[in-house]
């Protein structure tokens, strides 16, 4: 759900939702308790932030790079990100024995509008390891498709691979 004022997103709609999930009770028109069971499951309240990309469909330059992961880690996944990361590594996160990475803002500590984002084989040499199959997200790849599948790497390319929904 989305409620653009924060006062009926706080007071009201998060209170419903309470209810919805947990279930109520109140006193019927004869006096006698009504309850009424709940759903289960659960909410998440979050505020929304800057726009990921801009309207020509590059990535924001607002955009940070917890945010970032956030998202890639979601749509990739289904699942919020386990851990906000850092920033200090490029490491996002692990979903059913595939391990995400991200390349962005210069990460590795290269803040160079070129240096740090493209996976070469010594950033590739840098990732923090994983046994098994790993995803990277980074502005441009110079490993060949065979070094790739040998090493369990699929790359994609920011902002052209994240996916908006």
């Amino acid at each position: 759900m989305v409620e653009l004022d924060d006062q009926i997103a706080q007071s009201v709609t998060r209170e419903r939702l309470k209810r919805a999930v947990e279930g109520y009770s109140f006193t019927g028109k004869d006096g006698s308790r009504v309850v009424v069971q709940g759903i289960g499951g659960g909410f998440r309240y979050c505020k929304l932030s800057n726009p990921l990309f801009d309207e020509s469909g590059a990535i924001s330059g607002e955009v940070r790079f917890a945010d970032l992961a956030a998202h890639v880690f979601f749509t990739e996944t289904g699942m919020p990100i386990p851990k906000l990361p850092s920033g200090k590594t490029p490491f996002i996160g692990v979903a059913k024995g595939t391990a995400y990475y991200l390349l962005f803002n210069g990460v590795l500590g290269d803040k160079r509008p070129d240096g740090g984002n493209v996976l070469t084989a010594a950033i590739l040499d840098k990732l923090p390891s994983h046994d098994g199959p790993r995803v990277v997200y980074g502005e441009g790849c110079r490993l060949g498709s065979e070094r790739l599948k040998r090493e369990g790497v699929v790359f994609r390319q920011i902002p052209y691979e994240v996916k908006v929904s």
